[in-house]
């Protein structure tokens, strides 16, 4: 019973949706970095389009890339089903948002691990986790156009005397 109502409680909340959708592209952006961190670029630089870049960087790219990816399906067709806004439209301001949260994830994760010197496995997750809150609103009102509706009061019907 519990369950239900819990389950419930969740498909009724945006934001516990948001949440949740938010959640699973985390996992899969956190879940895909090691892999890729260990595995795919196990050298320390890459020479990347004239670029060289750190097997962090490359790794972060990549699995950010994934991650919002998954966030973008599901929070279309989850989170907000009921934005007018074409799925193109959509696609592209999600897109710009995570062109912006991909810079400010980058700029903190840089900081974490070169002047905090936390070691990348555990700066990526924090980096994720510090720029979450910010994302729901600025996904909510600018990617899918869902504006706060403000009810203005209604006037108040004069009798003639």
């Amino acid at each position: 019973m519990a369950d239900k109502i819990l389950g419930k409680k969740i498909l009724k909340s945006q934001v516990l949706r948001f949440i949740l959708s938010a959640g699973v592209g985390f996992l899969v952006d956190i879940g895909s970095f090691p892999l890729l961190y260990h595995n795919l670029f196990p050298e320390r630089m890459y020479h990347v389009w004239a670029v060289n870049l750190d097997h962090y960087v490359l790794s972060f790219t990549i699995s950010f890339i994934m991650g919002v990816t998954v966030n973008f399906l599901i929070t279309r067709y989850f989170v907000f089903s009921e934005s007018k806004s074409s799925p193109s439209k959509q696609f592209l301001r999600f897109a710009a948002v995570a062109v912006l949260g991909y810079f400010a994830n980058l700029g903190i994760l840089e900081i974490f691990i070169n002047d905090v010197q936390i070691k990348p496995l555990f700066a990526r997750p924090a980096a994720a986790l510090s720029l979450f809150f910010a994302s729901y609103f600025v996904h909510k009102f600018f990617s899918f156009s869902l504006a706060l509706r403000h009810h203005a009061p209604r006037p108040r019907s004069q009798s003639s005397n």
